[in-house]
């Protein structure tokens, strides 16, 4: 019997599972090009990590002025986004290691995504994650993207288990946060270092404040088996 029974594990995606922050930025900076807004940094992509792809993009409307309509902004940004990760999406090593040691144990997985269902179906499957991971919650299936818990709960949901069971990996602040508002336990690998002290991630029942460099799979399965409730 495995040492992890009874215990389900929720992938956040972007910046958790791979290195598709580039890829936003990219498609992000090309779409505010579109229209004008050509002074668009990385600097200023780091303060929507974590957030939807529709409420950036809300956002940016009222921030710069953008007149297109919000319908019209997600479409073409999601078309230059997946054109982006379909030529490259890199998976970090340790997390796709940590990935094959819960398969093997028969943990049920599942990501819980801010991306569309078509970004998350692109990534997944062109990584070769999707084959562990068939189980799948965009923000755009439930009614508030994260902080709100929903599309952890959900993911729950699918799963069959309780959220008290789940644990769930994120590398921003309000993932974090709804896993927290979901009732879950959180590992947090923070994809922006200076956001480590954010108060969202300071719920965390594990911060790696060293992000994705300190995140080893061995350690997070352990930290899994230490914390798991007695059953």
């Amino acid at each position: 019997m495995s040492t992890l029974t009874g215990t389900a594990v929720v992938f956040d995606l972007d910046g958790t599972l791979v290195d598709s922050e580039p890829n936003y930025f990219e498609a992000g900076r090309r779409t505010l090009a579109q229209y004008g807004v050509t002074d668009f940094t990385w600097s200023d992509h780091e303060s929507y990590v974590g957030i939807s792809t529709q409420e950036t993009l809300a956002l940016w409307k009222e921030r710069y002025g953008l007149a297109a309509p919000l319908d019209t902004l997600l479409g073409d940004t999601n078309r230059r986004y997946l054109e982006l990760a379909r030529a490259s999406t890199r998976v970090y090593p340790e997390m796709r290691k940590f990935v094959e040691l819960l398969a093997g144990d028969g943990v049920p997985m599942a990501v819980a995504s801010g991306s569309s269902p078509e970004a998350i179906e692109a990534i997944l499957t062109g990584t070769g994650l999707a084959a562990h991971l068939p189980t799948v919650v965009s923000s755009d299936e439930v009614a508030h993207g994260k902080p709100a818990p929903d599309v952890f709960l959900e993911a729950a949901r699918r799963l069959g288990a309780a959220a008290a069971d789940c644990v769930v990996l994120e590398d921003a602040a309000p993932g974090a946060a709804a896993a927290h508002a979901a009732g879950m336990r959180c590992i947090a690998i923070p994809y922006v270092a200076a956001q480590a002290d954010d108060p969202g991630f300071a719920t965390a029942g594990l911060l790696l404040r060293g992000g994705q460099a300190e995140f080893t799979a061995r350690a997070a399965y352990d930290w899994l088996v230490a914390s798991a409730p007695a059953s």
